[in-house]
């Protein structure tokens, strides 16, 4: 169980994580240089699997990917909550998911460095929540949009 106070820190932190490991992947430029940085990596590691080469079809998806997660950090930034916490758990165990996929399919295994983050602050933000005086608290998802 973790408090309120804590709990926003936490998903202060998965948002600042985010933010450093995906705001390269917002640009083709700098996807280029990133891109270039893990496939050095994967063939200098001697782990099994491959980061193939791009083609501009790719590198649009990953763009997609960079922007929308660099503004998701931004919101979760600026307007910490609770229920942001919560879905950014279920966002962090389909992107483990798919991390998991891909490395089962022949990607390299460098990401799964990223799945253990993926994971570890999914599992933190799925934490249950206790309330000022120590009583836990129940945060149901509402179901209006």
């Amino acid at each position: 169980m973790i408090s309120q106070p804590r709990y926003l820190q936490l998903v202060r932190l998965s948002a600042w994580y985010d933010l450093f490991v995906t705001a390269g992947f917002a640009t083709p430029w700098t996807f280029a240089l990133i891109h270039g940085a893990l496939a050095a990596l994967a063939h200098g590691s001697g782990l099994p699997g491959s980061l193939p080469s791009f083609e501009p079809a790719h590198v649009l998806m990953a763009n997609l990917l960079g922007s929308v997660v660099v503004v998701w950090s931004l919101l979760r930034l600026h307007a910490t909550q609770a229920l942001y916490g919560r879905y950014d758990a279920l966002a962090r165990f389909l992107f483990a998911a798919w991390q998991l996929y891909a490395v089962a399919h022949g990607a390299t295994w460098l990401i799964l460095g990223f799945t253990a983050a993926e994971l570890a602050f999914g599992v933190a933000q799925l934490l249950p929540l206790r309330n000022q005086s120590g009583v836990p608290r129940v945060d149901p998802i509402p179901n209006k949009c």
